[in-house]
């Protein structure tokens, strides 16, 4: 069994999810620390009620890049963090986090990368733009993180029919009900040692 640590900003449902199967015997593993950029997300509540140790970091608050980076280490280390899982986290991660946990960071996005991904887009956003551009399928995009915002190599994809009469929020419930699917099952493949890496592309192991 590994340690996760869950980087969140808002009300935490992905985490939620994926706390279920870890009870259930679906994911060998542990959420050991939950790290928010927001005092007051949703996310620290699941953390008191499942007693998980959490860690409020903003980036703005500290003097410089290189003292928030050195801080966000020192807890991972502090929790022998083996995998960091990106919950709607809504700050880039720092480089020297990323080298120091190359292909041990996820993230999950409400559409198939690289269409409707980069900066800026996420939430809701994703979804309008969707809906604008006239796409008859979306889905959800499980991949780990590199240098660049929705870039890394992709370990999981779902589609998502998009239908004539969708809003932006309908079609956002029905993207969230797979997210909290693939994102627990992309996370018991790593935990089972069952993703590889070659380059840019992530083979499955059977």
């Amino acid at each position: 069994m590994f340690n996760i640590a869950i980087f969140a900003s808002g009300r935490g449902s992905n985490t939620r999810a994926i706390l279920d199967n870890i009870d259930g015997g679906k994911i060998n593993a542990r959420i050991s620390v939950v790290v928010s950029n927001k005092s007051d997300a949703g996310i620290f509540n699941i953390a008191v009620e499942k007693r998980i140790p959490h860690r409020y970091l903003n980036p703005s608050d500290f003097e410089s890049d290189e003292e928030y980076t050195g801080v966000v280490l020192s807890v991972l280390d502090e929790f022998d963090i083996g995998l960091i899982v990106l919950a709607g986290y809504l700050k880039k991660i720092p480089s020297a986090i990323i080298s120091r946990y190359r292909n041990r960071i996820m993230n999950i996005h409400p559409a198939l990368l690289p269409a409707f991904g980069g900066v800026g887009m996420y939430g809701m956003r994703v979804h309008n733009a969707v809906i604008e551009y006239g796409v008859r399928v979306t889905g959800v995009t499980v991949h780990f993180v590199d240098e660049e915002y929705d870039h890394g190599p992709i370990i999981l994809q779902e589609p998502v029919r998009v239908y004539d009469d969708d809003t932006p929020e309908s079609l956002s419930q029905r993207v969230l009900q797979v997210e909290h699917e693939i994102y627990s099952r992309a996370i018991a493949l790593f935990a089972e040692g069952r993703l590889s890496i070659h380059g840019r592309r992530v083979y499955l192991q059977q």
